[in-house]
């Protein structure tokens, strides 16, 4: 089965003003459809076209050396991006509660210690990746990750992920990623987030 871009789950204007419709437009129509696109042409008559994009992705080593590096990137865009809509919601912000709130501060000390790591994991991140919550052995940790390469690859759970390529927020910040970063919290979307760590469990 062809994989397909999720439609969103909520307007492309309902962001705002913290991620503006027109990025959402172009992010989500043309750039997650193109990554679906080359995963699917990559994958076609292959073992590995019908299984989620999930188990593949945390196989890459399975795959032929052929189409690796290919579904390595338009896979892991496509697994990366899925995460990324259903993680964000014009509803969203504020602050976990219940079992993620308490590994949170466990694991950071601290809400706003954790946002300052994750920000500075986007900031640092060089050129094209992803900031993210992930949880590994029982802890949640903040990892950053090059391009589309995503936490399963490596044995983590991703819980969010933040995307710092430009075109995730240029046409409304420009080069100013920090700035991007922050208004994100506005938009988390914690009881999402909240059942990813419950479901890890």
């Amino acid at each position: 089965m062809a994989y397909e871009v999720p439609p969103l789950p909520y307007d492309y204007a309902a962001l705002e003003p913290h991620i503006d419709e027109q990025t959402m437009r172009l992010h989500h129509d043309k750039h997650h459809q193109a990554y679906v696109d080359r995963a699917n042409g990559a994958l076609e008559g292959t073992d590995f076209a019908d299984k989620p994009i999930e188990e593949v992705i945390a196989n890459l080593d399975a795959l032929p050396d052929n189409i690796r590096g290919v579904v390595r990137n338009h896979g892991g865009g496509h697994l990366n991006h899925s995460l990324f809509w259903e993680s964000m919601s014009p509803e969203g912000g504020g602050e976990p509660t219940g079992a993620l709130a308490s590994a949170i501060g466990e694991g950071f000390g601290s809400f706003d210690a954790f946002k300052e790591q994750f920000e500075a994991a986007g900031v640092a991140q060089f050129g094209s990746g992803w900031a993210w919550l992930v949880l590994e052995d029982s802890v949640v940790k903040v990892t950053s990750s090059a391009n589309q390469d995503n936490p399963v690859t490596s044995g983590q759970t991703p819980l969010v992920g933040n995307d710092v390529w430009e075109h995730a927020y240029y046409l409304k910040y420009n080069n100013r990623r920090p700035e991007y970063l922050k208004a994100w919290w506005n938009v988390v979307d914690w009881n999402k987030v909240a059942e990813r760590y419950a479901a890890a469990q």
